[in-house]
């Protein structure tokens, strides 16, 4: 059986030795990863960049905050507020989850459904009672921020795997 390779661009069949190699190194690649790897890689070229800024109404006037600037995001009074490193508060238009959904996983994890936490604000990780985690920012927070036994095997991978 004779295979014959064509070429992407303009469905031409490849001639070249160059272009056999090329067409050779990725069916090698396709066929000595396994399908898991290939699933993440897919997931990763598919999702959508994460957001870099949020434009938010303070003072009578626009401003646009970075979000390196962000140590977290929480829920008060309803509202959903951004913490920045220098202390500064903001009301964004967007739920928590829907800021979630934004910002993805590698910067920002949802460590309760009051707080989605910057990886840079995180000064220090304590058991808690029961299995829970309680997380030390290097902002100083009133209340402790918890996460949940459930959540808490998910976290630690997540500062593992940064």
């Amino acid at each position: 059986m004779q295979v014959i390779h064509f070429n992407a661009q303009n469905n031409n069949p490849i001639n070249s030795s160059a272009d056999s190699e090329k067409f050779d190194a990725v069916k090698n690649f396709f066929q000595n990863n396994s399908h898991l790897e290939l699933e993440e890689i897919l997931k990763r070229l598919a999702a959508p960049t994460p957001k870099k800024s949020f434009l938010v109404f303070k003072n009578n006037r626009y401003i646009s905050i970075p979000t390196e600037r962000i140590a977290f995001f929480q829920t008060k009074n309803g509202n959903t507020v951004i913490v920045c490193f220098d202390q500064q508060e903001y009301i964004v238009d967007q739920s928590l989850n829907q800021v979630e959904k934004l910002l993805y996983g590698e910067m920002f994890f949802r460590l309760n459904r009051q707080c989605l936490i910057n990886f840079n604000s995180i000064k220090e990780v304590e058991h808690y009672f029961a299995r829970k985690l309680t997380v030390k920012l290097v902002i100083p927070e009133g209340e402790r921020v918890l996460v949940s036994k459930e959540k808490a095997r998910f976290f630690l991978r997540w500062l593992d795997t940064r």
